[in-house]
Parts: structure tokens; sequence; C-alpha cells
């Protein structure tokens, strides 16, 4: 690549846009440093939970990421959105409700666990995969063990980071079901409860249960690694796909 207009990506922001959630309102900043300091240019559209229930509402898109922010309006859309990402491997990042989301995707249309909730979204259920967690995270930094090889790992460079949460809700049950099903546990907290998760194979596939978008005291918007590892992710598959047209 020898100029920026070659390195631009269509990047997906799917999620219902608050400016009373602060990792909206930190996304357009982080996307003006990836291109100031990475050169890194990602054309981001914002595709609201309901808008995203329509078949082709992310294809075309060099990356999707799917933002906090639930209950989201549209518990199907957004996991339309991840199905697609997944199938179609467009390069993947969930945050927090993105986290639970892709999780439930998989669960439901990889495992066949097709009845299992969201806490959160159907309180009424009777077989949750994300329920209330014991100790709720809101507000709370926690360090973060990787696993060495993973793709997180190779994102942030570490195997053990401090991240910043603001999740109330987790995954407790099925977890063996969704590991064997392809599924990675790629990084802990110190009690050993899931914080990420990524799926080998895919050219970029991962979700935290924290939110990278707010590391930093935020004067100066600073992209984290998972973020900047999206980004990369979502130029080369514009790359790839300007070359197969080629």
């Amino acid at each position: 690549m020898t100029n920026s207009a070659a390195r631009t990506a269509r990047l997906a922001l799917v999620g219902d846009r608050s400016p009373n959630v602060a990792s909206h309102t930190r996304v357009p900043l982080l996307l003006d440093a990836l291109a100031e300091r990475d050169r890194l240019h990602l054309d981001a559209y914002w595709i609201p939970s309901q808008d995203a229930e329509a078949e082709d509402a992310v294809r075309g898109f060099d990356a999707v990421w799917v933002l906090p922010g639930s209950p989201y309006r549209s518990e199907a859309g957004v996991l339309a959105a991840v199905r697609t990402a997944r199938e179609e491997g467009i390069p993947f990042l969930g945050t927090c409700g993105g986290f639970q989301h892709a999780l439930l995707e998989y669960a439901r249309h990889v495992c066949g666990l097709t009845r299992v909730a969201h806490a959160e979204n159907d309180p009424d259920a009777d077989d949750f995969l994300i329920e209330p967690l014991a100790c709720s995270l809101v507000g709370h930094e926690a360090v973060v063990r990787i696993e060495p090889g993973s793709l997180a790992q190779a994102a942030i460079g570490s195997e053990r980071t401090v991240e910043r949460y603001f999740c109330a809700y987790g995954p407790s049950r099925h977890l063996d079901t969704l590991h064997a099903h392809g599924l990675r546990f790629s990084g802990h907290d110190e009690d050993g409860h899931v914080r990420i998760a990524e799926l080998p194979g895919h050219p970029f596939f991962l979700a935290t249960l924290f939110q990278p978008e707010l590391s930093g005291d935020g004067s100066r918007p600073h992209p984290s690694p998972v973020v900047r590892a999206l980004a990369r992710a979502a130029v080369e598959h514009a790359a790839r796909e300007a070359g197969m047209r080629a």
C-alpha cells in the first residue's frame, strides 16, 4: 500500500448511538487518532440495531464493531450483524454488550443452544447464557490474563493487561459447549472468569467483556492495541477485496 487512500477501510459501528454512552463519544476521536498516528483510515458508518436486521446490513464492510449500549433496541439485529461477520470472514470486534451478543449468537447458531438467553433482554427465560454477574463490573478496573499464542495476545502484545469494565452481565453456563464447538476463551480475570473470546480460523474475531475504547484517561485519545488491531485487520480486508476485484 503506497498511499492513504489505499489504506482506507469501511467500518460498521453497530449499536444504538447515544451521547450518554461513553464509548460512543470516544470512537470518533479514536478514528481520528488512528488516521493521524497510524495512517489507518477507517470510513465509519453507524448502523442502529434495528437497521442491522436487514440481511445485507453489514455486507460490504471491511470490519464490524458491535459497541456497548445494551439493551439494544433489537437483539435480533445485533445477532444478525455478528453472524454475518462470523460467517463471511469480516473482521469483528465486540466490546461489552458486543461480547455478550457474540457469545449468544455462537451458542444459538453454532452450538444449537437455541433457547439460551441474555438475562438483560429476557429476564424470564429458563436458560441464561449471559446472566447478572455476582459482582457488577460497572466502573471497575481489573487485570486480565491472556493466553499465549492467542489472537488477543498478538493484538495486545502482552499476557497481562489492566482494563476498564462497565458490564453487569457475563457468561457462566454452557462455556464447555461453546469451547467444544470451536470458540476460544483467551482472557480471564484473576478469579478465572472469562473476559475475552475469539474464534480461531477467522481472519479476526475478538470479543471483550471490557471496553478497550475507554483505555487511558481520556485527555488524549490513544487507540488501545485491541482497537488498533481491528483497524489493521479492516485495512487488510479492504486490500484483499480490492485485489480480488482487480
